[in-house]
């Protein structure tokens, strides 16, 4: 039987999508392309890459908004240095940074509103040990 083999995007609609493509360079480092940003896996000069599709119960609070349906989570290298340079460029920060097992982690927003997750993970063997990301 064919079957999905991951994730091959996740898409958002904005108001402004130029100045979002915009921030996202600014803020997060990412470079825009035509579309959005593209992310590559395997890339040598990287840790291996796990993109996780997380489900969630819709009474959650985890997204902010209630009204927010997605929420893009983003791995970073230095989450002390991103969050300085986040508030630096005036980004709402919606918590303080929280440390688990497998990472840390920080909720943004993007200027127009939207939650997003930043993560830091410890190590890159998720293959070995049962893995939880605190969803709720």
């Amino acid at each position: 039987m064919a079957k999905a083999i991951g994730i091959g995007g996740i898409f958002i609609k904005y108001q402004d999508e130029k100045a979002m493509k915009e921030w996202f360079k600014t803020a997060l480092g990412l470079e825009p392309n035509d579309y959005g940003v593209l992310f590559s896996f395997n890339n040598p000069s990287a840790p291996l890459g796990f993109l996780q599709l997380g489900t969630f119960a819709h009474t959650t609070n985890y997204f902010g908004n209630p009204a927010q349906q997605t929420m893009i989570n983003f791995r970073v290298d230095d989450l002390e240095a991103l969050e300085q340079h986040l508030r630096l460029i005036g980004t709402t920060i919606c918590n303080e940074i929280q440390s688990y097992d497998f990472g840390k982690f920080l909720h943004i927003e993007d200027p127009e509103g939207n939650r997003i997750e930043l993560w830091e993970p410890v190590g890159t063997d998720f293959n070995e040990k049962e893995t939880h990301v605190p969803m709720h």
